[in-house]
């Protein structure tokens, strides 16, 4: 499972240098790709084949899961980090996620999530407070 906030950098040459903490499991493989909200989702090769596994049950007759399947895999890529835990995230990507030298890289459970350092600044104060008022149960039995 992946926990965690980090601030690492980007090198001039693309490359994020992956959360030691993260490494073990994303060592045999990993996907990268968009995510929502303007970041970069970044799935172990395994979780990813399973994700697309529930991806192609949508309904080829739905032009919302065809969208959503359109942009997640096309740009999508498969890689293994370097012996420096290294991963480098191509022009486009970096282009979609506004990604320039600062960066957070959070832990999102199945996935590790890369965003912009501003971008993600942005989001949590955007969304803390909603998260402190909930009210009630949105996630059922959780709280």
């Amino acid at each position: 499972m992946f926990l965690g906030t980090y601030e690492p950098k980007l090198d001039d040459k693309g490359r994020l240098i992956l959360p030691s903490k993260y490494r073990d499991d994303l060592a045999d493989g990993l996907v990268i790709t968009r995510g929502q909200d303007r970041c970069l989702y970044v799935f172990p090769q395994e979780e990813f084949a399973r994700m697309y596994q529930e991806l192609r049950r949508a309904p080829l007759a739905s032009k919302q899961a065809r969208d959503f399947i359109r942009v997640m895999l096309s740009g999508a890529l498969d890689d293994k980090p370097d012996k420096q835990g290294r991963i480098t995230i191509p022009v486009s990507l970096r282009q979609y996620a506004g990604l320039s030298r600062d960066l957070a890289v959070i832990g999102a459970g199945s996935r590790v999530e890369i965003w912009s350092r501003a971008a993600w600044q942005q989001y949590l104060e955007g969304n803390e407070q909603a998260f402190s008022d909930t009210a009630e149960e949105v996630i059922p039995g959780l709280f």
